[in-house]
Order: C-alpha cells, then structure tokens, then sequence
C-alpha cells in the first residue's frame, strides 16, 4: 500500500509517499498548500493520511484555523480514502508515551526504519513520516482510531 502522509500546515505542508510494504520513502517534500493540493488530487497513493489538530485546553492563533481549513480541502481533493492521525497516537506507537517530544519520535523512526531508509529527512518531513508509519502500524497491528 502506497500512503499519502501530510503534516499539515497553514501556509505550507510537509509530504510523504511511503511504501507499506517495503517500508520505504518513495517521495517526501516541504510545499506551498496550493502545491500539496494539486499533489493530493493527482490520487498516486492508495490512502492519504493526515495528521489532525487536536484541542489541548489552550488557546490558539489564526495559524491553527487555517491549518484546519487546509486539512479539509486536501481531504475534499482527495479522490481516495482518508484516515486522521493524532499527534498523541504516533507519539504512543512510536516511543510508547504521550511525554515524547520531537526527538524521541525522530530516533525512533531512525531506530524502526534504519539510518539509510530516512536519509534527506528534515524538519516537518520527519512529522509526516511518524503519520505514515503510526498508520501503517494501525494496519498491521488491526487497530482503527477514528
């Protein structure tokens, strides 16, 4: 199965397309939303995933508003299936706790995947890599979130 992993944002998103099977990165990338758009109709994925926003008491900016209107109009592009992934589950399938921070997903990755297989990940693509593969377990593991 190919994914679509987005790590949205308002201005720009960061992508994966990651092969479940051979548990490698086909394509990643850091675009304008209008580009990720275009990318998200193009349908080369089998399911597109996107990490969800998720309320934690405080309050938010514009910023957060717009990234929820950019999540809606990639799922509204999409011609495939969608599923959500909240930032809670990729850090509890990935490091096993809520109190993970970035680094410890990004070692986990690196740790679950092999140094070479994440090679030219950077910044928000490491995000969009930890949707994928917190997906790609859910299948394997049977486990539906939603």
């Amino acid at each position: 199965m190919i994914i679509l992993a987005i790590d949205p944002g308002n201005e720009k998103s960061a992508f994966v397309f990651f092969d479940t099977v051979e548990q490698i990165i086909l394509r990643k990338g850091i675009v304008p939303n209008m580009e990720m758009l275009d990318i998200v109709k193009a349908g080369e994925e089998d399911r597109l995933v996107i990490e969800m926003i998720s309320c934690f008491g405080m309050p938010v900016g514009k910023e957060v508003f717009n990234t929820c209107l950019w999540i809606g109009r990639f799922i509204e592009a999409s011609p495939d299936e969608y599923s959500l992934i909240y930032r809670r589950e990729e850090k509890i399938f990935l490091c096993g706790t809520m109190k993970a921070k970035d680094a410890n997903i990004r070692q986990a990755l690196i740790d679950l995947l092999g140094k070479e297989k994440t090679k030219g990940c950077s910044k928000d693509i490491w995000a969009a890599l930890a949707v994928a593969v917190t997906y790609a377990g859910q299948i394997v593991n049977g486990a539906n979130y939603e």
